[in-house]
């Protein structure tokens, strides 16, 4: 009996134990607390295990490491992509701004080829002013030959003469062209038969200016023989009707650099033989002075004949027109003889130098022309 009440006892407080405990739970749930078991479940829904108020430490550990796992899982799926997103934009503002600075140098050299070609263009098209303002008045100076008032001229201006000035001046223009093409084919490294065709173009150009001079010099050689188509300063450096062509070789041999051996004594033996020539010819031009001097002087004891004086003088005259012609001749040979000695691209250099050598002296006169033309201060 004792034993029975005490066990009815032992039960009933039991049960009053386990009611106040599960009140307690409760009023923790409602009151906030953190409560194990409540989070136990929620897990159990999250990773989809099973997981009860019994379970084993080693359970605790496999559900650790899969919330680890998850966490890890998380941050490598966003940090990373996140990186790359950023790196591919930098990437293509970087891009952009690349093309974009291609794109303003680009645009700022073809300016500026522009610009340069405008200012070559308008340097030319003033020396052809000038050059043709220059024409201008020697055309005034040579009509007033043709219109004195003692009746000796006819007031006709030359055909012959006034046709070569407007070949002339088509020749000069036909020339920039051609030395503009030759450097354009030096700078682009054509073959070298097609800037040899270049060449030959260019020195068949030259040879032309030489029978428009003998044509014209049929017309009036003295015109020709003193080069009054030319810029003043141009004719400073005169010799029968052109340079002199030993002078010409001296001017360009250092844009000709490097010559070989060979080449060098080539140029020096064509030179010496080329000076030799004008000195013959020079001779020729004073023995002849000196004969129409003599032909046409005044023969006071008047055993002479005025007629027969003239005659003669005309006969020797016609002689200024082969020696002319003689000049140019030799011109010619010594552009056919440099263009043997020299390779193609010396000789396309040396083509270059020489029209520029010419359109020089051409800025020359006109620089030196305007200088009298400023208003003095």
């Amino acid at each position: 009996m004792i034993i029975a009440r005490i066990s009815l006892h032992h039960s009933a407080v039991q049960k009053e134990i386990m009611a106040s405990t599960s009140t307690q739970f409760a009023t923790s749930r409602r009151m906030g607390i953190y409560d194990p078991l409540h989070h136990i479940s929620m897990w159990d829904d999250t990773f989809g295990c099973d997981v009860s108020p019994n379970m084993g430490p080693s359970t605790i550990s496999q559900v650790d490491t899969r919330l680890a796992k998850t966490e890890y899982t998380s941050q490598e799926s966003i940090g990373p992509s996140s990186d790359n997103q950023a790196a591919k934009n930098m990437s293509d503002k970087l891009q952009r701004r690349l093309a974009q600075n291609r794109e303003a140098a680009r645009k700022s050299r073809l300016r500026k080829k522009a610009y340069v070609q405008q200012l070559e263009t308008g340097r030319l098209k003033l020396a052809q002013l000038e050059q043709e303002l220059e024409r201008a008045r020697q055309q005034r100076v040579y009509g007033g030959l043709f219109n004195t008032s003692n009746g000796l001229l006819s007031g006709n201006v030359n055909s012959g003469i006034a046709a070569f000035e407007m070949g002339y001046e088509m020749w000069v223009a036909e020339q920039q062209k051609k030395d503009s093409e030759l450097k354009d084919m030096l700078q682009t490294h054509v073959s070298e038969l097609e800037l040899r065709i270049f060449v030959d173009s260019s020195l068949n150009h030259y040879y032309e200016l030489f029978q428009m001079k003998a044509n014209a010099a049929k017309s009036d050689v003295f015109y020709l023989m003193h080069g009054l188509w030319r810029t003043p300063v141009e004719r400073f450096f005169q010799w029968l009707g052109g340079p002199r062509p030993s002078e010409l070789l001296y001017v360009l041999m250092p844009q000709l650099e490097p010559l070989t051996n060979a080449q060098i004594v080539s140029v020096s033996t064509l030179r010496h033989s080329c000076k030799q020539a004008e000195d013959a010819l020079t001779l020729g031009m004073e023995k002849l002075q000196q004969t129409l001097a003599q032909g046409i002087t005044i023969d006071i004891t008047g055993a002479g004949s005025y007629n027969v004086q003239m005659t003669c003088a005309m006969e020797r005259l016609e002689g200024i027109e082969n020696f002319l012609n003689q000049a140019d001749h030799l011109r010619q040979q010594v552009l056919q003889q440099m263009s043997r000695i020299l390779t193609t691209h010396q000789a396309a250099r040396g083509l270059i130098a020489l029209g520029e050598y010419f359109q020089r002296l051409r800025a020359l006169n006109s620089l030196w022309s305007a200088r009298f033309r400023e208003p003095t201060r």
